[in-house]
Protein backbone atom coordinates (compact mmCIF):
# COMPACT_ATOMS: atom_id res chain seq x y z
CA UNK A 1 0.00 0.00 0.00
CA UNK A 2 1.48 3.56 -0.73
CA UNK A 3 2.34 5.37 2.08
CA UNK A 4 0.78 9.28 2.95
CA UNK A 5 2.71 12.27 4.06
CA UNK A 6 1.03 15.21 5.42
CA UNK A 7 3.52 18.41 5.96
CA UNK A 8 3.26 20.49 9.03
CA UNK A 9 4.01 24.28 8.50
CA UNK A 10 5.48 25.96 11.36
CA UNK A 11 7.39 29.10 11.15
CA UNK A 12 10.99 28.28 10.09
CA UNK A 13 10.65 25.00 11.37
CA UNK A 14 9.16 22.81 14.10
CA UNK A 15 12.53 22.68 16.17
CA UNK A 16 11.56 26.20 18.79
CA UNK A 17 15.72 27.00 17.51
CA UNK A 18 14.63 26.96 13.90
CA UNK A 19 14.25 30.56 13.40
CA UNK A 20 17.81 31.13 15.01
CA UNK A 21 19.89 29.38 12.56
CA UNK A 22 17.54 29.37 9.21
CA UNK A 23 19.33 32.22 7.04
CA UNK A 24 16.17 33.59 6.00
CA UNK A 25 14.52 36.90 7.00
CA UNK A 26 12.53 36.72 10.57
CA UNK A 27 9.89 38.70 9.34
CA UNK A 28 9.32 36.67 6.26
CA UNK A 29 6.90 33.63 8.07
CA UNK A 30 4.77 36.95 8.14
CA UNK A 31 3.75 37.13 4.31
CA UNK A 32 2.13 34.73 1.92
CA UNK A 33 5.65 33.33 0.29
CA UNK A 34 6.76 31.86 2.73
CA UNK A 35 3.38 29.43 2.84
CA UNK A 36 3.16 29.36 -1.14
CA UNK A 37 6.82 28.12 -0.89
CA UNK A 38 6.22 25.57 1.16
CA UNK A 39 3.37 24.10 -0.66
CA UNK A 40 4.52 23.82 -3.48
CA UNK A 41 7.61 21.89 -2.65
CA UNK A 42 5.15 19.84 -0.51
CA UNK A 43 2.89 19.20 -3.91
CA UNK A 44 6.32 18.95 -6.04
CA UNK A 45 6.89 16.05 -3.61
CA UNK A 46 3.25 14.68 -4.36
CA UNK A 47 2.27 14.91 -1.00
CA UNK A 48 -1.23 14.49 0.24
CA UNK A 49 -1.62 17.57 2.34
CA UNK A 50 -0.17 20.54 3.86
CA UNK A 51 -1.07 21.12 7.30
CA UNK A 52 -1.87 24.57 9.60
CA UNK A 53 -2.04 24.26 13.09
CA UNK A 54 -4.06 27.18 14.87
CA UNK A 55 -3.78 28.97 18.27
CA UNK A 56 -7.24 30.99 19.27
CA UNK A 57 -4.76 32.85 21.48
CA UNK A 58 -1.20 32.33 22.78
CA UNK A 59 0.81 32.80 26.44
CA UNK A 60 3.23 36.34 26.59
CA UNK A 61 5.87 33.95 26.67
CA UNK A 62 6.01 32.21 23.67
CA UNK A 63 6.60 35.82 22.45
CA UNK A 64 10.20 36.10 23.47
CA UNK A 65 10.96 32.68 22.38
CA UNK A 66 9.14 31.50 19.01
CA UNK A 67 7.71 33.54 16.22
CA UNK A 68 3.98 34.27 16.35
CA UNK A 69 2.10 33.66 12.74
CA UNK A 70 -0.88 31.83 14.28
CA UNK A 71 -3.02 33.74 11.22
CA UNK A 72 -6.67 32.00 10.33
CA UNK A 73 -6.11 29.01 8.70
CA UNK A 74 -8.54 29.21 6.46
CA UNK A 75 -7.47 32.72 5.00
CA UNK A 76 -3.99 31.20 4.58
CA UNK A 77 -5.34 28.17 3.02
CA UNK A 78 -7.89 30.05 0.46
CA UNK A 79 -4.49 31.78 -1.25
CA UNK A 80 -2.40 28.79 -1.29
CA UNK A 81 -5.78 27.11 -3.20
CA UNK A 82 -4.55 29.73 -5.72
CA UNK A 83 -0.99 28.90 -6.22
CA UNK A 84 -1.53 25.29 -6.28
CA UNK A 85 -3.36 22.97 -7.82
CA UNK A 86 -3.53 19.32 -6.28
CA UNK A 87 -1.83 19.28 -2.85
CA UNK A 88 -4.76 18.83 -0.07
CA UNK A 89 -5.21 21.97 2.60
CA UNK A 90 -6.07 21.17 6.33
CA UNK A 91 -6.51 23.85 8.57
CA UNK A 92 -7.89 24.02 12.52
CA UNK A 93 -11.21 25.28 13.43
CA UNK A 94 -12.34 24.96 17.00
CA UNK A 95 -15.59 23.00 18.20
CA UNK A 96 -15.46 25.48 21.70
CA UNK A 97 -14.83 28.54 20.52
CA UNK A 98 -17.22 28.62 16.99
CA UNK A 99 -20.59 28.21 15.87
CA UNK A 100 -21.23 25.70 13.62
CA UNK A 101 -22.50 27.29 10.78
CA UNK A 102 -19.79 30.10 10.34
CA UNK A 103 -17.09 27.01 10.56
CA UNK A 104 -19.68 24.37 7.95
CA UNK A 105 -19.58 27.34 5.51
CA UNK A 106 -15.99 28.62 5.76
CA UNK A 107 -14.50 25.18 5.35
CA UNK A 108 -16.84 24.10 2.34
CA UNK A 109 -15.80 27.67 0.51
CA UNK A 110 -12.28 26.49 0.81
CA UNK A 111 -13.22 22.87 -0.71
CA UNK A 112 -14.99 24.73 -3.45
CA UNK A 113 -12.49 27.17 -3.94
CA UNK A 114 -9.58 24.77 -3.68
CA UNK A 115 -11.26 22.05 -6.64
CA UNK A 116 -12.02 19.84 -3.40
CA UNK A 117 -9.13 19.67 -1.47
CA UNK A 118 -9.94 21.05 2.00
CA UNK A 119 -9.64 19.36 5.29
CA UNK A 120 -11.04 20.11 8.89
CA UNK A 121 -8.79 19.30 11.97
CA UNK A 122 -10.99 19.31 14.83
CA UNK A 123 -9.70 20.14 17.82
CA UNK A 124 -11.50 21.34 21.42
CA UNK A 125 -8.82 23.98 22.34
CA UNK A 126 -6.39 23.13 25.53
CA UNK A 127 -5.63 26.52 26.16
CA UNK A 128 -7.72 27.84 28.40
CA UNK A 129 -6.42 31.67 27.73
CA UNK A 130 -8.81 30.98 24.42
CA UNK A 131 -11.71 31.26 27.28
CA UNK A 132 -10.94 35.26 28.21
CA UNK A 133 -10.22 36.23 24.66
CA UNK A 134 -13.55 35.34 23.23
CA UNK A 135 -15.03 36.61 26.45
CA UNK A 136 -16.13 33.00 28.37
CA UNK A 137 -15.74 33.43 31.92
CA UNK A 138 -14.46 29.57 32.36
CA UNK A 139 -12.78 27.04 29.67
CA UNK A 140 -14.97 24.17 29.83
CA UNK A 141 -13.08 20.65 30.99
CA UNK A 142 -12.18 18.07 28.95
CA UNK A 143 -15.25 15.51 29.44
CA UNK A 144 -16.91 19.02 28.70
CA UNK A 145 -14.96 19.46 25.50
CA UNK A 146 -15.58 16.74 23.98
CA UNK A 147 -18.89 16.00 24.50
CA UNK A 148 -19.90 19.63 22.44
CA UNK A 149 -17.09 18.66 20.16
CA UNK A 150 -19.29 15.43 18.75
CA UNK A 151 -22.57 17.42 18.59
CA UNK A 152 -20.90 20.68 16.71
CA UNK A 153 -19.42 17.98 14.34
CA UNK A 154 -22.56 16.41 13.92
CA UNK A 155 -24.26 19.74 12.91
CA UNK A 156 -21.36 21.06 10.87
CA UNK A 157 -21.21 17.06 8.85
CA UNK A 158 -25.34 17.50 8.43
CA UNK A 159 -25.02 21.44 7.07
CA UNK A 160 -22.95 20.02 4.37
CA UNK A 161 -24.66 17.37 3.61
CA UNK A 162 -27.95 19.32 3.41
CA UNK A 163 -27.75 19.75 -0.11
CA UNK A 164 -28.21 16.72 -2.80
CA UNK A 165 -25.38 16.38 -5.02
CA UNK A 166 -27.52 16.95 -7.76
CA UNK A 167 -29.54 19.88 -6.28
CA UNK A 168 -28.21 22.12 -9.22
CA UNK A 169 -29.88 21.53 -12.73
CA UNK A 170 -28.76 24.54 -14.29
CA UNK A 171 -32.25 24.46 -16.65
CA UNK A 172 -32.08 27.69 -18.64
CA UNK A 173 -35.71 26.85 -20.44
CA UNK A 174 -37.92 26.30 -17.20
CA UNK A 175 -35.56 29.05 -15.44
CA UNK A 176 -34.73 26.68 -12.14
CA UNK A 177 -30.85 27.16 -11.44
CA UNK A 178 -31.50 24.29 -8.01
CA UNK A 179 -34.46 21.81 -7.66
CA UNK A 180 -35.60 22.99 -4.03
CA UNK A 181 -36.72 19.11 -3.70
CA UNK A 182 -33.22 18.23 -3.46
CA UNK A 183 -32.33 20.17 -0.79
CA UNK A 184 -32.67 18.71 2.28
CA UNK A 185 -35.05 20.66 5.50
CA UNK A 186 -32.26 21.33 8.10
CA UNK A 187 -33.36 21.40 11.78
CA UNK A 188 -30.40 21.06 14.54
CA UNK A 189 -31.32 20.87 17.91
CA UNK A 190 -28.59 19.63 20.20
CA UNK A 191 -27.60 20.19 24.22
CA UNK A 192 -25.07 22.79 23.38
CA UNK A 193 -26.38 24.18 19.50
CA UNK A 194 -29.41 25.25 17.71
CA UNK A 195 -29.02 25.35 13.88
CA UNK A 196 -31.49 25.84 11.29
CA UNK A 197 -31.39 26.42 7.68
CA UNK A 198 -29.00 25.43 4.93
CA UNK A 199 -25.69 26.65 3.84
CA UNK A 200 -25.74 29.58 1.34
CA UNK A 201 -24.59 27.35 -1.57
CA UNK A 202 -24.25 23.64 -2.82
CA UNK A 203 -22.29 21.14 -1.60
CA UNK A 204 -19.00 21.05 -2.38
CA UNK A 205 -16.65 19.46 -4.76
CA UNK A 206 -15.72 16.40 -2.20
CA UNK A 207 -19.33 16.43 -0.66
CA UNK A 208 -17.66 17.22 3.03
CA UNK A 209 -14.01 18.18 3.61
CA UNK A 210 -11.95 15.38 5.02
CA UNK A 211 -12.37 15.36 8.47
CA UNK A 212 -9.01 15.00 10.58
CA UNK A 213 -8.47 14.58 14.30
CA UNK A 214 -5.12 14.59 16.58
CA UNK A 215 -6.47 13.88 19.95
CA UNK A 216 -4.32 11.33 22.17
CA UNK A 217 -6.81 11.17 25.09
CA UNK A 218 -9.26 8.35 25.44
CA UNK A 219 -11.95 11.12 24.46
CA UNK A 220 -10.21 12.34 21.51
CA UNK A 221 -9.55 8.91 20.53
CA UNK A 222 -12.89 8.10 20.97
CA UNK A 223 -13.60 11.48 18.43
CA UNK A 224 -11.50 9.84 16.02
CA UNK A 225 -13.18 6.65 15.99
CA UNK A 226 -16.73 8.62 15.19
CA UNK A 227 -15.83 10.69 12.66
CA UNK A 228 -12.25 11.23 11.54
CA UNK A 229 -10.80 9.62 8.07
CA UNK A 230 -7.25 10.93 9.14
CA UNK A 231 -5.42 11.03 12.27
CA UNK A 232 -2.57 12.82 13.52
CA UNK A 233 -0.98 11.13 16.57
CA UNK A 234 2.53 11.36 18.53
CA UNK A 235 3.88 8.61 19.86
CA UNK A 236 7.10 7.91 21.80
CA UNK A 237 7.60 4.41 20.36
CA UNK A 238 7.06 2.32 17.21
CA UNK A 239 5.26 -0.24 19.45
CA UNK A 240 3.70 2.51 21.43
CA UNK A 241 2.38 3.60 17.56
CA UNK A 242 1.02 -0.15 16.97
CA UNK A 243 -1.36 0.12 19.95
CA UNK A 244 -2.30 3.12 19.27
CA UNK A 245 -3.49 2.24 15.60
CA UNK A 246 -4.25 -0.99 16.96
CA UNK A 247 -6.25 0.33 19.19
CA UNK A 248 -8.21 3.31 17.06
CA UNK A 249 -9.15 0.87 14.84
CA UNK A 250 -10.81 -1.06 16.76
CA UNK A 251 -13.00 1.97 17.90
CA UNK A 252 -13.53 2.54 14.76
CA UNK A 253 -15.35 -0.51 13.88
CA UNK A 254 -17.25 -0.31 17.07
CA UNK A 255 -18.55 2.59 15.36
CA UNK A 256 -19.54 1.03 12.46
CA UNK A 257 -16.93 2.58 10.27
CA UNK A 258 -14.54 1.10 8.18
CA UNK A 259 -11.04 0.97 9.81
CA UNK A 260 -9.34 1.01 6.39
CA UNK A 261 -10.51 4.19 5.12
CA UNK A 262 -8.75 5.82 8.21
CA UNK A 263 -5.34 7.18 7.32
CA UNK A 264 -2.83 7.17 10.94
CA UNK A 265 -0.33 9.80 9.86
CA UNK A 266 2.07 9.74 13.39
CA UNK A 267 3.94 13.21 13.60
CA UNK A 268 7.63 12.76 12.39
CA UNK A 269 9.90 16.06 13.11
CA UNK A 270 13.13 14.92 10.73
CA UNK A 271 16.47 16.48 10.57
CA UNK A 272 17.99 15.27 7.51
CA UNK A 273 22.33 15.70 6.45
CA UNK A 274 24.13 13.84 3.85
CA UNK A 275 26.00 12.03 6.15
CA UNK A 276 24.74 11.14 9.79
CA UNK A 277 27.44 12.95 11.73
CA UNK A 278 25.99 15.51 9.54
CA UNK A 279 22.65 15.15 10.70
CA UNK A 280 23.63 15.11 14.29
CA UNK A 281 25.79 18.13 13.80
CA UNK A 282 22.56 20.33 12.79
CA UNK A 283 20.15 18.66 15.36
CA UNK A 284 22.55 18.98 17.89
CA UNK A 285 23.31 22.95 17.38
CA UNK A 286 19.32 22.86 17.34
CA UNK A 287 19.64 21.75 20.75
CA UNK A 288 22.35 23.68 21.70
CA UNK A 289 19.87 27.53 21.39
CA UNK A 290 17.49 25.94 22.95
CA UNK A 291 16.01 27.85 26.10
CA UNK A 292 15.38 26.14 29.07
CA UNK A 293 13.36 28.87 29.96
CA UNK A 294 11.14 27.78 27.37
CA UNK A 295 11.21 24.08 27.69
CA UNK A 296 9.50 24.50 30.88
CA UNK A 297 7.05 26.84 30.13
CA UNK A 298 6.03 25.45 26.88
CA UNK A 299 5.79 21.99 28.99
CA UNK A 300 2.77 23.58 31.20
CA UNK A 301 1.14 25.59 27.80
CA UNK A 302 1.04 22.54 25.60
CA UNK A 303 -1.02 20.79 28.69
CA UNK A 304 -3.37 22.98 28.41
CA UNK A 305 -1.94 24.79 32.01
CA UNK A 306 -1.14 28.84 32.38
CA UNK A 307 2.81 28.64 32.78
CA UNK A 308 2.55 32.31 34.23
CA UNK A 309 0.55 30.44 37.58
CA UNK A 310 3.65 28.47 38.39
CA UNK A 311 6.97 28.40 40.14
CA UNK A 312 9.73 26.60 38.16
CA UNK A 313 12.12 26.01 40.97
CA UNK A 314 9.46 23.44 42.69
CA UNK A 315 7.49 20.54 42.66
CA UNK A 316 4.08 20.68 40.49
CA UNK A 317 1.27 21.50 43.20
CA UNK A 318 -0.15 17.61 44.56
CA UNK A 319 -3.49 18.84 44.42
CA UNK A 320 -2.69 19.62 40.90
CA UNK A 321 -1.35 15.89 40.55
CA UNK A 322 -4.64 14.60 41.52
CA UNK A 323 -6.91 16.23 40.04
CA UNK A 324 -8.33 15.07 35.61
CA UNK A 325 -5.52 15.52 33.55
CA UNK A 326 -7.34 18.43 30.65
CA UNK A 327 -5.18 16.85 28.25
CA UNK A 328 -2.97 14.24 27.25
CA UNK A 329 -0.18 16.49 27.53
CA UNK A 330 -1.06 16.80 30.97
CA UNK A 331 -0.85 13.71 31.95
CA UNK A 332 2.26 12.86 29.96
CA UNK A 333 3.69 15.91 32.50
CA UNK A 334 1.88 14.62 35.50
CA UNK A 335 3.02 11.37 35.05
CA UNK A 336 6.79 12.65 34.92
CA UNK A 337 6.01 15.03 38.30
CA UNK A 338 4.79 11.80 40.29
CA UNK A 339 7.56 9.70 39.53
CA UNK A 340 9.70 12.34 40.91
CA UNK A 341 7.64 13.97 43.44
CA UNK A 342 10.46 16.05 44.74
CA UNK A 343 11.72 17.32 41.75
CA UNK A 344 10.70 21.00 40.49
CA UNK A 345 8.50 21.60 37.50
CA UNK A 346 11.67 22.58 35.54
CA UNK A 347 13.71 19.31 35.62
CA UNK A 348 10.85 17.22 35.13
CA UNK A 349 9.99 19.53 31.85
CA UNK A 350 13.39 19.08 30.89
CA UNK A 351 12.33 15.39 29.85
CA UNK A 352 8.95 16.58 28.23
CA UNK A 353 10.30 18.17 25.44
CA UNK A 354 8.75 16.25 22.41
CA UNK A 355 5.60 18.29 22.13
CA UNK A 356 3.37 17.09 18.96
CA UNK A 357 5.97 15.14 17.34
CA UNK A 358 8.07 13.13 20.17
CA UNK A 359 9.87 11.28 17.38
CA UNK A 360 12.88 13.26 16.22
CA UNK A 361 14.40 11.14 13.21
CA UNK A 362 17.96 12.54 12.32
CA UNK A 363 19.89 10.79 9.76
CA UNK A 364 20.39 10.53 6.00
CA UNK A 365 17.74 10.47 3.47
CA UNK A 366 18.29 7.09 2.59
CA UNK A 367 18.11 6.06 6.63
CA UNK A 368 14.76 7.99 7.03
CA UNK A 369 13.12 5.99 4.19
CA UNK A 370 14.31 2.69 5.98
CA UNK A 371 12.63 4.03 9.12
CA UNK A 372 9.55 5.13 7.07
CA UNK A 373 9.16 1.66 5.79
CA UNK A 374 9.72 -0.31 8.68
CA UNK A 375 6.94 1.74 10.82
CA UNK A 376 4.64 1.00 8.12
CA UNK A 377 5.08 -2.99 7.62
CA UNK A 378 4.88 -2.99 11.19
CA UNK A 379 1.62 -1.77 11.08
CA UNK A 380 2.75 1.06 12.89
CA UNK A 381 1.89 3.90 10.04
CA UNK A 382 0.01 4.75 6.95
CA UNK A 383 2.41 7.39 6.75
CA UNK A 384 3.95 10.46 8.67
CA UNK A 385 3.05 13.80 8.66
CA UNK A 386 6.63 15.42 8.45
CA UNK A 387 7.39 18.19 10.39
CA UNK A 388 10.58 19.69 9.43
CA UNK A 389 12.72 20.84 11.85
CA UNK A 390 14.29 23.54 10.35
CA UNK A 391 11.76 24.74 7.19
CA UNK A 392 11.86 24.96 4.27
CA UNK A 393 15.08 23.42 3.98
CA UNK A 394 14.01 20.00 5.47
CA UNK A 395 10.94 19.59 3.62
CA UNK A 396 12.98 20.13 0.23
CA UNK A 397 15.38 17.42 1.40
CA UNK A 398 12.75 14.75 2.16
CA UNK A 399 10.89 15.72 -1.06
CA UNK A 400 14.09 15.53 -3.23
CA UNK A 401 16.12 12.75 -1.50
CA UNK A 402 13.92 10.45 0.64
CA UNK A 403 10.93 10.59 -1.66
CA UNK A 404 12.40 9.09 -4.99
CA UNK A 405 14.10 6.18 -2.52
CA UNK A 406 10.48 5.70 -1.29
CA UNK A 407 9.03 5.68 -5.33
CA UNK A 408 12.03 3.52 -6.48
CA UNK A 409 11.11 0.96 -3.63
CA UNK A 410 7.36 1.11 -4.59
CA UNK A 411 6.14 2.55 -1.75
CA UNK A 412 5.23 5.71 -2.76
CA UNK A 413 2.69 7.24 -5.67
CA UNK A 414 4.57 8.76 -8.93
CA UNK A 415 2.10 11.02 -9.50
CA UNK A 416 -1.11 12.20 -8.48
CA UNK A 417 -3.75 9.77 -9.49
CA UNK A 418 -6.56 11.69 -8.12
CA UNK A 419 -7.77 15.30 -7.58
CA UNK A 420 -9.11 15.82 -4.29
CA UNK A 421 -7.68 15.13 -1.04
CA UNK A 422 -9.76 12.25 -0.17
CA UNK A 423 -8.98 10.34 -3.42
CA UNK A 424 -5.63 10.95 -2.25
CA UNK A 425 -6.16 9.20 1.16
CA UNK A 426 -7.11 6.24 -0.78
Amino acid sequence: MSLHFNAFIWPHGYHESAWRVVPDDVRGVLGLDYYADIARTAERGLMDSIFLADNLAIAEYRLTHLPQTQFDPIAVLSALAAVTSRIGLIGTGSTTYAKPWDLARRFATLDHLSGGRAGWNIVTTVTPLAAAAFGESKHPDLADRYERAHEFTDAVTQLWDAWGDDAVVGDRTRGVWADRERVRENHFHGVFHDVDGILPFPRSPQGRPVLVQAGQSPAGIGLAARWAELVFSGPPSMDAAVAFRTNLHSQVAAAGRDPGEVRVLPALMITLGGTEAEARDRARRLEELASPEFRWQNALYTAGLDPDGFDPNVPLPASLLEGQAPSSRAEQLFEAARARPQAPLREVAAAITGGAGQTHFVGTPQQLADFVIEWQDAGAADGFTIMGSTLPYELAAFVDHVVPILQQRGRFRTEYTGRTLREHLR
